[in-house]
């Protein structure tokens, strides 16, 4: 099968769709590109996305080409339904949402909508999506579940050091993963430590939580509630209900609760974040397609943090505070809770973080981690840049 993941409702899913197609992003164990690619052996996938984000996620076509909403998180009897799309049908979940469609057109991203089907195979089950930014939190302890199950089937965790106390028995640790001398509960959802991980000594963790390659949690954590650690991310203070993309850090005391970090991220020592407001209001999200606030209907929600964006020590976020690509910020009190791409400053003030700068920031956190800032990463962040001026008015 030839399976062409492609982007439709980017704009709710801003500041974090604006570095990457919607099918990278992480919920769970895996990312919904992974949680296809498991699932479809021998497939080729690929992506179909905006213009200034092809040439580095590119689209692979055939003669046969299955095209799938990115945004929709796969499980067996999708990926199994899937499979009996014939050509120029298309896929429609209970709800009446398209799911898949089947062509041997080679379609560009803004031909998808246009495209019609000659017969249309209906489900009888929601499929679920990520729709907002909320649902990646929101959704996680179900997606840790689903895929722990997937990635732990028939296999065999390495031995869990005799240091640890451990309560439950789904804990599963990868080859080279090192965890000592920690409070490990897995009665109220899986621990899944990825390859070379580590979860450090005092740490105390109650499931779910997935850990992911090269992760780290650091001296006395506390993790609770559905958490993911992306890879290459290390963590420490409090930690509830969190999603870490990868290559980010929270390395310090503080607390992060119902939130989501991109890449290359930061925050510094002490960065609290508020997930609950004092009157227990429902929370309302800057939301890029409405222009404005977006009432969310959850009680719970904290930080949404684009890609390359930092966090001076003792900073605080304010309930729902959505942050942009490449964003600095610092200062006492608490600032404005949106805060566009690019941004430099805190509650006091607010300037243009220029670009130069910025992939100055960007080059240094990557070289640190071994990666170089492609051609392709300064291309994609310049015209984030761009696009995001409007958004810069103080």
């Amino acid at each position: 099968m030839n399976i062409i993941l492609f982007d439709s409702g980017r704009k709710n899913l801003l500041p974090l769709s604006y570095t990457r197609p919607i099918a990278e992003f992480r919920c769970g164990i895996l990312s919904l590109k992974e949680k296809w690619s498991q699932r479809s052996s021998g497939s080729k996938l690929s992506f179909l996305t905006e213009d200034y984000l092809s040439k580095k996620y590119e689209t692979t076509y055939s003669n046969d080409n299955y095209y799938v909403e990115g945004n929709v998180l796969a499980d067996d009897q999708l990926a199994e339904d899937l499979k009996k799309l014939e050509v120029d049908q298309e896929l429609v979940d209970k709800n009446g949402y398209r799911i898949a469609f089947r062509s041997a057109e080679k379609l560009g991203f803004d031909e998808i909508g246009s495209w019609s089907s000659s017969s249309t195979l209906s489900l009888d089950y929601e499929c679920i999506r990520l729709v907002y930014l909320w649902n990646i939190f929101s959704y996680n302890g179900q997606q840790i579940e689903n895929d722990f199950e997937l990635l732990t089937k028939g296999r065999e965790s390495q031995k869990i050091d005799l240091s640890n106390t451990v309560f439950g028995d789904r804990i599963f640790l990868e080859e080279g993963a090192k965890v000592r001398a920690s409070i490990l509960n897995s009665e109220s959802g899986p621990i899944y430590v990825g390859k070379n991980a580590e979860i450090m000594e005092g740490s105390v963790v109650r499931g779910g939580l997935a850990m992911c390659e090269s992760s780290a949690l650091k001296l006395a954590a506390k993790v609770y509630g559905p958490t993911t650690i992306g890879p290459h991310s290390k963590v420490g203070g409090e930690v509830n209900n969190s999603v870490i993309f990868g290559y980010s850090n929270k390395g310090h005391d503080g607390f992060l609760g119902n939130s989501v970090l991109g890449e290359w991220c930061n925050l510094g020592a002490d960065t609290n974040v508020s997930n609950l407001k004092n009157n227990y209001a429902h929370i309302k999200v800057w939301n890029y397609e409405k222009g404005g606030f977006l009432d969310s209907g959850l009680q719970f929600c904290g930080l949404m943090m684009g890609d390359h964006s930092k966090a001076g020590i003792n900073t605080m976020f304010n309930t729902a505070t959505v942050v942009g690509v490449s964003a600095n910020v610092f200062g006492g009190g608490f600032p404005r809770n949106f805060i566009p791409s690019f941004s430099w400053g805190g509650a006091e003030k607010w300037t243009h973080f220029r670009l130069s700068k910025a992939l100055e920031v960007a080059e240094k956190m990557m070289e640190r981690r071994k990666l170089p800032l492609s051609q392709l990463d300064i291309d994609i962040l310049q015209h984030i840049e761009e696009v995001s001026k409007d958004y810069r008015n103080f």
